[in-house]
């Protein structure tokens, strides 16, 4: 390890800072992390495409493979990079390495079999969400290896005791950034907040919404296509047959998301399949009510039901309907239970994460 006992290194291994919760998650760590004294900090980003969407501190190594993965030679390109992520942990010598995202944790425990160091790993999905027989198998097999598994919610701890038998389980929730809301004004608008993949199901909510007929609201969905499935362009059809172009608006990738959040009145998540949703915490943060469908993990550790949101039973199409309409006819009350998710998310505040992150993995 480091010989100066003051300096502490610390390797973030992560595929990429693409758009996207994991990613804001290791970021918002990475600046905690920035600010201390005494902290050397190196990013690894191994993925395909390796690419930095969020801003970043200066005081930060970044570090990326120098080839360009070639997925017609998949295996061999995975090789690769398996060696560049021994050689360079090798290189830095850190104290402690914390890497993000589940079968991407198994790259990084088997690349870095029998070395000496610390390694914390982090899923980032739905707990018990299965990532395919050879995926399970690695996972049971190698995060024994792991230093500490650290879950986002409890539940996620429970189902991990059964599927690992580590006896290091670390529950810690995601940093959520405080959001200023001096001087806004807020519009008629249910915004929501997503990559466009099949498991958001942003066709529930098009359709829920569809059905309020309150012309003077609209509803802004925030995300862009992910995991090639094209769904902006399926969601926009269903817009187009649904004739509500003037009411429902893709608004793609955005980076200033905060914007959104601020000028709208009500956060709308129709997930089926979450680990800690991060948007929900920062809708809360900006003084939004949300609603949102209870799935296995995250949800219901964010939203107290009827307090500063409401829980809905999965798919239930009709009860979602029924909790958007109200919020949406009564705005006092959709105020209420904004300001109370403001105060209730601070428990999340990214100093007191950044701080549970920092005596867990050092």
């Amino acid at each position: 390890m480091n010989k100066d006992n003051n300096l502490k290194k610390v390797s973030f291994l992560i595929p990429s800072l693409a758009s996207g919760g994991m990613e804001r998650v290791m970021t918002e760590l990475i600046w905690n992390f920035s600010k201390r004294k005494n902290v050397e900090l190196h990013l690894l980003l191994f993925g395909k495409e390796r690419e930095i969407f969020y801003d970043i501190p200066t005081n930060i190594s970044v570090h990326k493979p120098n080839f360009t993965f070639n997925d017609d030679h998949r295996k061999w390109n995975t090789l690769k990079t398996m060696y560049f992520i021994r050689k360079k942990i090798k290189e830095i010598n850190p104290d402690t390495i914390l890497s993000f995202g589940e079968s991407w944790n198994n790259l990084i425990l088997l690349s870095l079999k029998f070395m000496k160091y610390p390694i914390f790993v982090s899923d980032r999905c739905q707990p018990d969400k299965s990532l395919g027989k050879i995926q399970d198998m690695l996972r049971k097999w190698l995060y024994p290896d792991a230093k500490g598994v650290i879950a986002q919610t409890q539940k996620a701890k429970e189902i991990y005791k059964t599927l690992f038998r580590h006896n290091n389980i670390i529950v810690i929730g995601n940093p959520i950034r405080e959001i200023v809301q001096k001087g806004i004004n807020r519009e008629n608008i249910v915004v929501s907040v997503g990559r466009l993949i099949n498991s958001k199901h942003f066709d529930h909510l098009i359709d829920i919404f569809a059905k309020i007929d309150y012309k003077d609201w609209k509803l802004i969905i925030i995300g862009g296509d992910a995991s090639k499935q094209h769904n902006s362009i399926i969601l926009q059809q269903q817009i187009d047959r649904l004739q509500k172009n003037d009411r429902i608006i893709l608004a793609g990738t955005q980076k200033d998301v905060e914007s959104y959040l601020l000028k709208s009145k009500i956060f709308a998540f129709t997930s089926s399949s979450e680990g800690f949703p991060n948007v929900v915490g920062e809708a809360m943060a900006a003084g939004l009510p949300v609603i949102s469908y209870d799935c296995v993990a995250g949800p219901s550790d964010l939203i107290l039901d009827n307090r500063n949101g409401y829980l809905i039973p999965l798919f239930d199409k009709d009860a979602f309907r029924d909790k958007l309409e109200y919020l949406m006819k009564n705005p006092g009350i959709a105020a209420e239970m904004g300001a109370r998710a403001q105060q209730d998310i601070k428990r999340f505040s990214t100093s007191y994460i950044g701080d549970e992150f920092y005596n867990a993995i050092l």
